[in-house]
């Protein structure tokens, strides 16, 4: 089964927490969202490969390790990807960048493509999905089952909030995509929303609610 890695470094455990708080104004939601995103990116990107390269420093030459390969890929699930995109980018500035354009239908919670776009040689790429919300894993089995058909073949997901039945579900479609997420909440509700999670991510991002 895909590893289930939580991130529960006190800095996100507080971060997380005030976004949860339903008093966070929009503003301040955004800003922790990308500050966790950041924190999130450390750990995501802890085994990315490492070569090394002849350097001169002020003092003399050494071996320095550098990230080898071609720059990794961030993929971002809309809209509510776009926060974790952000922080992630001031992390990895030269990382490419991919859209998955998805909609949750409200009826059969199925998640409906609308727009797909992502870097060219995605088998040669580490390739990042992000999306907030691990909630019935709809849409992050989509996104990266359509990733994998442009070519990927290493995969992460990168989520703020996963609940067990969205884990259990992605990992049986998914088994050899890793899952990073700062908390495993209790449960879904009856309309797919994460318990006791956050509400709406993209929601709660824009201020559209």
């Amino acid at each position: 089964m895909a590893e289930l890695h939580i991130v529960d470094h006190p800095l996100v455990e507080h971060k997380l927490s005030l976004m949860r708080d339903s008093e966070t104004p929009t503003g301040q939601f955004r800003q922790l969202l990308r500050e966790t995103a950041y924190l999130l990116g450390y750990e995501v990107t802890r085994d990315l490969p490492m070569e090394r390269r002849t350097i001169s420093t002020p003092l003399t030459e050494m071996d320095a390790r550098f990230i080898s390969g071609k720059k990794l890929v961030l993929v971002s699930v809309l809209r509510a990807g776009n926060g974790l995109l952000e922080g992630m980018l001031e992390l990895i500035p030269s990382a490419r960048v991919g859209h998955i354009g998805l909609y949750r239908d409200p009826s059969t919670l199925a998640a409906i493509q609308y727009y797909f776009k992502v870097p060219q040689r995605l088998e040669d790429r580490q390739v990042i999905v992000v999306d907030p919300m691990l909630a019935t894993a709809n849409s992050a089995i989509a996104a990266v089952q359509r990733v994998k058909e442009a070519g990927a073949r290493a995969i992460k997901v990168a989520c703020l909030l996963a609940a067990p039945e969205g884990v259990g579900k992605f990992q049986a479609s998914h088994p050899d995509v890793p899952i990073y997420t700062a908390a495993l909440d209790e449960r879904l509700d009856d309309h797919g929303y994460i318990v006791p999670g956050l509400g709406d991510a993209g929601d709660r991002m824009y201020g559209t609610r």
